[in-house]
């Protein structure tokens, strides 16, 4: 008689285990919700929410660390694997148009994130990591090192990912191209491709955490994914299910961590965060146009390729239109990359408190 009381209570007054049923019930709910609007992240951003609101009502559940670290693999091996082995020649073919592209719109990026600091809506780093034009996920899971907020960086760069997606799919209909899938289009894999990305994925985690690299238990998998991809040596291809609980996990640990008070703290800040999105969307939009006009790239493969969306999200889009595919996909990794090596310091140069003036 107890148990039906306690389904009407406060969340932290359920048994484990019905906790663990609602969380995976309403992910499931989430992520078909999403996907059915064709939303590319719609796979992390509902296990995502779930994890939120259980957690709101206090009744997260203690997700393994060593189940979080190798989830965060698994998506360190989902990026490595967008690479086509031709994005180096892309890019060093072109590389004055990627060095411009790359650099102006992680500088529109730093600019409203130091705004926002500045404007006190968020502490700093939080606000810089938030900003940053990067894979979300990515973003997220390393910002927790260098001091920012795990929680309001993901509030904010989902938002981000979500308008990102959300816009860039009707620009493509505005040019003809179908609505996108919300699923993974992945290749046929094979026995051979999933040991060897799992062993990755595994491997890298485990070395990133026992080395204490920030960020390691994705940046490991994923640099030792994007070696092996690029050298030709074997294909590494996870399957839909294997990477839905990747996502899953990392989302379930990063919903989990949110508080009332966070909650109430992102709300407050969502104008503003909001605002400063949009801005950077109208701000790399024009950024495309001057690519068209000065490079002579066609409108719909600029603007996927300067959307400050994440590489995944833009390539899930690009790939149901006819654009530059290794083009886009060789100017959202190159940012990318670029972020993740001068993030660190930038978060500290853009967060820094001002010089007291001299008298």
């Amino acid at each position: 008689m107890d148990l039906p009381r306690s389904l009407f209570g406060p969340a932290d007054a359920w048994p484990v285990a019905l906790r663990w049923a609602a969380l995976i019930v309403l992910s499931l709910l989430f992520a078909t919700a999403l996907a059915a609007m064709q939303l590319p992240a719609a796979l992390l951003l509902g296990p995502l929410i779930a994890g939120v609101l259980l957690a709101a009502r206090g009744g997260a559940v203690p997700l393994p660390r060593p189940a979080f670290s190798l989830a965060q693999g698994v998506v360190g091996v989902m990026i490595a694997g967008y690479l086509p082995r031709s994005i180096l020649t892309e890019i060093a073919v072109e590389w004055p148009i990627f060095l411009i592209g790359v650099l102006s719109t992680i500088a529109a990026a730093s600019l409203l994130g130091w705004l926002l600091w500045r404007s006190h809506a968020l502490p700093g780093t939080t606000a810089i990591w938030g900003s940053s034009p990067g894979a979300a996920t990515a973003m997220t899971l390393m910002s927790e090192h260098y001091g920012a907020d795990l929680r309001l960086v993901a509030f904010m760069q989902y938002t981000r990912v979500t308008c990102c997606a959300v816009i860039a799919a009707l620009v493509a209909r505005l040019f003809g191209a179908p609505a996108a899938n919300a699923a993974l289009a992945l290749p046929d894999w094979s026995i051979q491709g999933l040991l060897a990305g799992l062993t990755v994925a595994s491997v890298g985690a485990y070395l990133g955490v026992r080395l204490r690299v920030p960020g390691g238990a994705l940046l490991l998998p994923m640099a030792i994914g994007v070696v092996v991809a690029l050298s030709g040596l074997t294909t590494m291809v996870l399957p839909t299910p294997v990477l839905a609980l990747g996502y899953a996990a990392v989302g379930w640990g990063i919903g989990m961590r949110f508080t009332p008070d966070v909650l109430r703290h992102a709300a407050r800040a969502a104008p503003r965060v909001i605002g400063a999105i949009l801005t950077l969307i109208a701000i790399c939009g024009g950024f495309g146009a001057a690519l068209v006009w000065l490079a002579g790239v066609d409108p719909l493969t600029a603007y996927l390729a300067t959307s400050p969306g994440g590489a995944d999200s833009v390539s899930i889009i690009a790939a149901s239109t006819k654009v530059d595919m290794p083009f886009v996909l060789a100017m959202q990794v190159a940012r990318f990359v670029l972020v993740v090596l001068i993030g660190p310091a930038q978060a500290r140069l853009l967060s820094r408190p001002a010089m007291p003036a001299k008298a």
